[in-house]
């Protein structure tokens, strides 16, 4: 059986780790990029079901990786959930704007409520 790929673009290993041990890893097969660049590359190679993005990563930041994903037409109608410690209105509305399905702010999120919505949008494909 083929996994279906998810791609998470974050630097913070160890929220990491806990979305890895989360996610279903009989159904689903982690891709993992350190920042923004190596993410996007990634994305294109991978093709991944659905990305989960921070916005706060080395070089690039988030933003600037999501408007690549979504200009490239190998990326731009794969979906892509937000992760942030960014929380503020205009953040949110930034990010949804650039074309992310979704916002969560880390501080506010419990693992099963990602790995809810990562399914959802698997499915959704």
């Amino acid at each position: 059986m083929i996994k279906t790929k998810i791609l998470i673009i974050e630097d913070d290993k160890f929220l990491v780790s806990i979305l890895e041990e989360a996610i279903d890893q009989e159904k689903f097969k982690v891709i993992l990029a350190l920042d923004s660049e190596s993410g996007f590359q990634k994305a294109v190679s991978e093709k991944p079901a659905v990305i989960v993005l921070d916005v706060l990563l080395p070089g690039e930041s988030g933003f600037e990786c999501l408007e690549q994903l979504k200009k490239n037409p190998k990326t731009k109608n794969i979906p892509v959930i937000i992760l942030s410690n960014l929380g503020q209105d205009e953040e949110v509305r930034r990010g949804m704007e650039l074309g992310a399905i979704d916002y969560l702010v880390k501080a506010d999120f419990k693992v099963e409520e990602i790995v809810n919505k990562i399914v959802k949008a698997v499915n959704k494909r």
